[in-house]
């Protein structure tokens, strides 16, 4: 299990009949969650003042309460310095972060500022399905030399903003707006390589030309391409996922079988569901699934 329980801007309140009640800053929220299969008693008396209700309508949803400012800011103090994000409401129920990401980038943190302090030169870091930038600003301020891609170019800007907001604008970061598949191939050809490579699919997407991505069809083929973008002295490969169909131990087994014997003979590896605090309950409310593999 990986807690991420050192937020004091956002706490996820309470967890029930399909929903969560969260403080994001001053802000309540209350929004759909799957995970959320269990009924039980709504006590907390914020779940009856929120400042925003995402609801599920039909195929879509929408804000069906929304008392929110167009945007606002959190901070996280993560292992390597303060990190600043931008939040806004958006359609699907996001606000543009993942909270229960924090552990994880920690964890990348941790690996890429010990390399730093070690004498190694900036650790070079490819982020995939890069979203807004969590991974991305956490291993910028630890020391790495980055890439960040991602088919949007509004969540690419929006990382953009969330750099500038930590302190980062000068970081050494490439930021790519394209088909992240496309481009690890385009990576291979020119022989690039990377120190670290972290990757967070979406379980559902398309193309842009209509093509359906899901994630259990493509999740294979797509960290047997990226692994060869490893270096010869790798630090760590992290893979995230939401998908309920592949499970911690699954993604673990796709991604050791997909490494060469070398690197396979020196890798270690953590498995776990990424999870948030419930303050209410006092229980680890799990939010995804991760493997670490980190490269002796």
């Amino acid at each position: 299990m990986f807690l991420s329980d050192k937020w004091r801007s956002y706490e996820l309140i309470d967890a029930e009949g399909g929903e969560r009640l969260e403080r994001w800053g001053e802000y309540i929220l209350i929004r759909p969650d799957p995970q959320v299969i269990w009924h039980g008693e709504r006590k907390n008396p914020l779940w009856n003042h929120p400042h925003g209700v995402y609801r599920r309508q039909g195929g879509g949803g929408s804000w069906t309460v929304n008392r929110m400012p167009e945007s606002w800011c959190v901070a996280y103090p993560s292992v390597v310095g303060e990190l600043t994000f931008r939040l806004r409401p958006m359609g699907f129920k996001h606000t543009g972060l993942f909270p229960e990401q924090a552990a994880n980038w920690d964890w990348a943190a941790g690996l890429i500022r010990g390399a730093v302090e070690a004498g190694r030169e900036a650790p070079r870091v490819l982020n995939l399905f890069a979203y807004t930038g969590g991974a991305t600003v956490a291993s910028a301020k630890a020391g790495a030399s980055l890439v960040h891609v991602d088919a949007s170019k509004g969540m690419t800007n929006a990382a953009r903003e969330n750099m500038q907001l930590s302190g980062l604008e000068n970081a050494p970061c490439r930021y790519i707006v394209d088909d992240c598949m496309k481009f690890v191939e385009r990576e291979i050809r020119r022989g690039n390589r990377y120190d670290a490579i972290i990757m967070d699919p979406p379980s559902y997407g398309r193309g842009p030309k209509g093509e359906l991505w899901k994630l259990e069809d493509m999740a294979d083929g797509l960290i047997r391409t990226a692994v060869k973008l490893l270096s010869d002295e790798p630090l760590f490969f992290l893979v995230n996922s939401y998908t309920t169909g592949l499970s911690p131990a699954v993604m673990q087994y796709l991604l050791l079988t997909a490494l060469p014997e070398q690197l396979r003979s020196r890798a270690e590896t953590e498995v776990g569901e990424t999870c948030l605090p419930v303050t209410e309950t006092c229980l680890p409310h799990p939010s995804g699934a991760s493997v670490r593999v980190t490269f002796r």
